[in-house]
Formats: C-alpha cells, sequence, structure tokens
C-alpha cells in the first residue's frame, strides 16, 4: 500500500527553473500552470526533488512509494517517469527536470548555483 512521504507543515516549496513544489500542499506548478499528478507520481517527484543530484535506483524509489516493494516490477517506476515527463517537461525526449542514470536510475536536476 501507498504511502504519503513525511512532510513538515512549513516547508517552504522547491523551486527549480520553471517548476515549483509545494509538499505540504501536493501541488506542482510547471510554467504557471497547475500539473495534474496522480498519488504515485507526487510521490516519486517528492523522493527525487527532495534529493537535487542524487541518484535513486528503481528499487529505491518503489520502496519510498510502496514500502514493501517485492511484489513490484522496478519497470513500473519507468512508467511513472514517463508519465511525470510528459506533465512537467517541455520536451520529455530532452528534459530538464527529471534525468535517467543508465543502469541506474534517475535523478532530479542538481540545485542551480
Amino acid at each position: 500500500m501507498s504511502r504519503p512521504a513525511e512532510t513538515a507543515p512549513d516547508e517552504a516549496p522547491l523551486l527549480a527553473r520553471e517548476l515549483r513544489i509545494d509538499f505540504p500542499k501536493r501541488t506542482v506548478r510547471v510554467r504557471g500552470a497547475e500539473a495534474e499528478l496522480t498519488f504515485v507520481e507526487f510521490e516519486i517527484l517528492s523522493a527525487l526533488a527532495r534529493a537535487p543530484g542524487r541518484v535513486f535506483t528503481r528499487d529505491m524509489l518503489l520502496g519510498r512509494v510502496w514500502g514493501d516493494s517485492a511484489y513490484r516490477d522496478p519497470r513500473t517506476i519507468d512508467v511513472h517517469i514517463r508519465h511525470l515527463r510528459e506533465k512537467l517537461e517541455r520536451d520529455p525526449k530532452d528534459p530538464e527536470y527529471l534525468f535517467t542514470v543508465r543502469g541506474v536510475g534517475y535523478r532530479f536536476r542538481d540545485t542551480e548555483p
């Protein structure tokens, strides 16, 4: 069963380029428009965005979203990442936010200087 990530009620929104994630409100805006994310998409995005630049394996993301993920196919994460890219990226094939680390997993863009 899915479980929401721990969120402090006063946690500040994350801003990365034209993406704004408000964790307590569970809202995402990109280029000024609200992005409608599923529960699982938001949980994956939250895990990645809270640790910019850190690489997460599929199994790590499965564990974050579903806890005991032994019965889930790790490729499930690929499908959710594809859907997130379709909703957040200008060009899902040339992402600005969600990057693939070949043979390992995924990472959120590093914070900008």
